[in-house]
């Protein structure tokens, strides 16, 4: 691979690897006739994604199609409801749920005779039409891919793919044409704020972190993405890990920094791999390491692989991890702009932060600063997962409704249910009810109503969702995951899971609200860091918006979602039943009785809510309440 030596190069490069994206880009020359792209993210990874690449290059050779077609993989496609995708290029069609068996057929049908395969076109569940380009379908309509602009569009492990796109230049504009303060200026310019959950300004971060006199300083990448149901940060990695190594270069000369860490999970194999690969690549051709294109300014990253804990993704915790410590917080201040890694000046920024850094500068702040709400610019990537029709990753302006979310990207409810709720901001964040639907979806906005941005998970849940068993499942994952060196998040939040254990399992009392409500002040008042400080906030959302949950838990013992065994009651229905006797042969602890062809009876005392019953029976006389 040649090394870059300068920024006219580096633009001349980009014109050179230009045709590799074919006809991905306008205006872009075509090499071959058509490519084809296939979803290499981890969810289509797990469906056969990898053996369909295979089958496709398999039979470009068989049918010698080299130099007409070629087939590679490309980040995640956003659409993992439908996954694995397929896309083909110049006719931008999109193939969705393909399997390795139909990968003939395609080739066949579209790549040789140019005839698109119908039935592995996305159909619109309202019209039954048939759409064959992406643009047109409704789940890509409304979004505005920013930090996702790569992904799925560019093969992740090409550095020249990325070059291609306008890669790196953002960061030969600003080693060439830009002191450290004026790239500091231009990222407050833009509004951006902290995608990690805070929302803290990136611009004053790293003009913090600029001011303090050091021989050392460090800019560290979190990738320790760990609430449940997230998977933004991951998916950036997999797809555009170059747009993360540039935004660290640039904040690394924004603050005077010469090496970057990026802290990431073991347990994301395939994120590591690509982004060692991708490493490897800017250092082969000189945008990481000594003297990049060829200025005075040395920057080089190194990997640090976390064990998944998850207040690591708290800053110094996550330090104190890197430099080979415990993963557990510290009093603030100092912050680590001005006391961080090794007690040196340090910014720490998450992964999508990162990616939005390098098209500032590309597209200019103003571009970026224009979108959005006016307190939170830009777009935020969510993971769209749980009750919904169209699971998956989007992106979307600050300010987009949350309704507009879940029900036109998103598709509305599974199965005709009815909304219930969203729980944004993972184990930190809020229970959102249908009152709120119309809410624009910023920091201010999440923050009034008792929730908040979190790093961009979003589980929708429907009417058959318990709301005390969710808060109970949050606070659950947040005992396991807390460090324990404070007692109000070691102590209290264990005692708020007993407490909701209790009510879920029909021993829960009056009481016990009003110890649920004063502890989960008294936590979010004294804990040490943001997990502890946050940690109640399920508990104190639904007990504000799903009180009469709460207290048909406790008065009446009784779950009205039907979700907790130990409070749900199976009854059988006299003038139904038929005493056919197939509830009580399957019953495992014989507790019901009755004679063959006479209504039979559950013994309550004796049943344990497991259902079998009600399973068997083909009369419906059995009801569960």
């Amino acid at each position: 691979m040649p090394k870059i030596n300068s920024y006219e190069e580096l633009l001349a490069n980009q014109k050179k690897y230009h045709p590799l994206l074919h006809a991905r880009l306008d205006g872009a020359a075509q090499v071959q006739e058509k490519t084809v792209l296939v979803c290499g993210g981890t969810g289509c990874q797990s469906s056969d994604s990898a053996v369909i690449l295979s089958e496709f290059n398999r039979l470009i050779a068989e049918y010698n199609l080299q130099g007409k077609v070629e087939a590679s993989i490309s980040g995640c496609f956003g659409f993992c409801e439908k996954g694995p995708i397929v896309k083909i290029f110049p006719d931008n069609t999109f193939y969705v749920q393909v399997t390795p068996a139909d990968v003939p057929e395609i080739v066949e049908s579209d790549l040789i005779n140019g005839t698109r395969v119908a039935r592995l076109l996305y159909e619109d569940p309202a019209s039954k039409e048939k759409i064959p380009n992406s643009e047109n379908i409704p789940f890509y309509r409304l979004q505005k891919r920013v930090a996702l602009r790569n992904c799925g569009l560019i093969n992740p492990e090409k550095i020249e793919e990325y070059i291609a796109n306008s890669g790196y230049l953002a960061l030969g504009k600003a080693l060439t044409l830009m002191t450290p303060s004026q790239v500091i200026d231009e990222v407050k310019r833009s509004g951006l704020r902290g995608r990690g959950g805070a929302g803290f300004s990136t611009g004053k971060k790293w003009e913090f972190a600029s001011m303090y006199e050091s021989n050392e300083k460090f800019v560290i990448c979190n990738a320790d993405e760990g609430d449940p149901g997230a998977f933004m940060d991951r998916s950036i990695m997999e797809g555009d890990a170059h747009s993360v190594i540039e935004g660290m270069a640039l904040g690394g000369y924004a603050i005077g920094a010469s090496q970057g860490y990026v802290y990431i999970r073991a347990e994301y194999p395939l994120a590591v791999n690509r982004l060692k690969i991708a490493l490897a690549q800017a250092r082969e051709y000189g945008l990481l390491g000594k003297n990049i294109l060829g200025t005075d300014f040395s920057f080089d990253i190194d990997i640090r692989l976390g064990a998944g804990a998850f207040v690591c993704g708290e800053e110094t915790a996550l330090i104190h991890s890197v430099e080979g410590g415990r993963g557990e917080p510290r009093n603030k201040p100092p912050f680590p702009a001005e006391s961080g890694l090794w007690g040196k000046p340090t910014i720490v920024n998450n992964v999508e932060t990162l990616a939005n850094i390098p098209i500032l500068f590309q597209e200019g702040a103003n571009i970026f600063a224009n979108l959005g709400s006016e307190t939170s610019k830009g777009t935020k990537v969510f993971a769209l997962a749980g009750k919904v029709n169209n699971v998956g990753l989007v992106e979307v302006p600050m300010g987009t409704p949350l309704r507009e979310i879940i029900y036109d990207i998103g598709g509305g409810i599974r199965d005709g249910a009815q909304f219930k709720a969203a729980q944004t901001g993972g184990p930190s964040g809020g229970c959102i009810p249908a009152q709120f639907l119309d809410t624009p979806i910023d920091y201010e906005s999440l923050m009034s109503i008792g929730s908040m941005m979190g790093s961009g998970g979003m589980i929708v849940l429907n009417d058959h969702d318990c709301m005390v068993n969710i808060a109970r499942f949050y606070l659950e994952f947040t005992v396991e995951e807390s460090c324990g060196r404070c007692a109000p998040c070691r102590i209290g939040n264990k005692r708020m899971l007993e407490i909701l254990t209790d009510i879920t399992e029909g021993r829960g009392t009056e009481a016990d609200l009003r110890e649920l409500q004063d502890l989960s002040q008294t936590i979010a008042d004294t804990s040490l860091c943001g997990l502890g400080q946050t940690a109640p906030n399920p508990v104190i959302s639904t007990m504000k918006y799903f009180w009469d949950e709460y207290e048909a838990h406790v008065k009446e013992k009784r779950c009205p979602a039907g979700v907790c065994q130990k409070l749900l009651k199976y009854e059988i229905d006299p003038e139904k039943c038929i005493g056919c006797t197939a509830c009580a042969r399957n019953c495992p602890v014989n507790c019901i009785s009755g004679s063959a062809k006479q209504p039979h009876v559950i013994d309550q005392t004796v049943c344990i809510k497991c259902g079998a019953c009600m399973a068997k029976c083909r009369f419906g006389a059995i009801s569960r309440n």
